[in-house]
């Protein structure tokens, strides 16, 4: 049990790189001010990510409708800010919330069962929402989405202006400080026994481990997470539309983590930043092509290795 806890300890430590890799990343709205709404997209996206690594990366529950908990998280921002008030902080809680209440309700739907079971079970509820986003336009908008939803400032002291600096910010900050949580979780005994269960759920069952209840309650907290990020983009861009619910979205953030590697906290984050520039770089070049290239970079991926790819990385992150 000691040799156990200094392991999760020695795993807990920052790491040199790290601390560089943030500060950069906090510093990079005022360093690249002119690419702030790029870094925004990115920020989401690896936020995104993250919360579906929770329960991919290290519970080993697959997922082909994570996109609910996002999309269910921007309009749930989005009402917020039109209905009740505009501040950006209660909003981003109140959308994290709601998603927190429809993972802990799915969740019961996934805890039995295959993994194809699972895979069609969390797609169905996010078509099932998007449906829904549609057909509700009284509440929604329907296909024209939610829009012109205004925000406060945040903190009541920054302004969201056109340039995305003061978003880029915003998400910026909010993504540290879940990062900060996740990271606390993944290195707890909690996470440790979430890995547990990836890699044996009957030998992880027959040790005492409360599998079904810890399974529970990391969706729970991965669809709560989902929900910020989603709730992010909607207030980021003062819109909301059914595209939230996309399947499309839901694989994106699965070929991230195929870039970026699963049961590594950075691996979304990572691929985050290699995907979304590679989507913004070649489609400015061949609007029409973009997705070729983006599939020749994924065969190149899986031939070579990603661990060829990201040795650099994590051997600097060791130091």
């Amino acid at each position: 049990m000691e040799s156990a806890s200094l392991s999760l300890q020695a795993h807990s430590r920052w790491k040199h790189l790290e601390t560089v890799f943030w500060l950069f990343a906090l510093l990079s709205p005022w360093l690249l001010a002119k690419h702030a709404l790029i870094i925004n997209e990115i920020v989401i996206v690896a936020l995104f990510a993250l919360s579906l690594d929770l329960i991919l990366g290290y519970t080993g529950i697959v997922s082909l409708g994570h996109a609910a908990f996002f999309g269910f998280g921007a309009y749930s921002a989005a009402l917020f800010a039109i209905h009740v008030m505009p501040d950006p902080l209660l909003g981003l809680l109140f959308g994290a919330g709601i998603s927190l209440l429809l993972g802990a309700l799915c969740s019961v739907l996934i805890l039995r069962g295959s993994d194809l079971t699972r895979l069609m079970v969390t797609l169905a509820v996010a078509l099932i929402l998007k449906e829904l986003s549609n057909k509700l336009s009284w509440l929604t908008g329907g296909t024209d989405g939610l829009q012109g939803v205004m925000m406060g400032p945040v903190l009541g002291k920054f302004d969201f202006d056109i340039r995305g600096i003061t978003a880029a910010w915003y998400s910026l900050a909010v993504t540290f400080l879940l990062f900060l949580l996740i990271r606390r979780l993944v290195h707890s005994p909690f996470g440790a026994t979430l890995t547990a269960i990836r890699d044996n759920r009957l030998r992880a069952m027959a040790i005492g481990i409360p599998v079904s209840t810890r399974i529970a309650v990391i969706y729970s907290i991965s669809a709560a997470i989902a929900g910020a990020a989603g709730a992010l983009l909607a207030q980021t861009s003062s819109f909301a539309s059914p595209d939230v619910f996309a399947f499309d979205r839901s694989a994106d953030i699965l070929l991230i983590l195929v870039i970026g590697g699963t049961g590594w906290l950075y691996g979304g984050i990572i691929g985050a930043i290699v995907f979304k520039l590679l989507q913004d770089v070649i489609s400015s070049i061949t609007p029409e092509y973009w997705t070729f290239w983006i599939g020749a970079f994924l065969i190149a991926l899986v031939i070579v290795g990603r661990e060829r790819f990201l040795y650099p990385w994590k051997w600097f992150a060791k130091r």
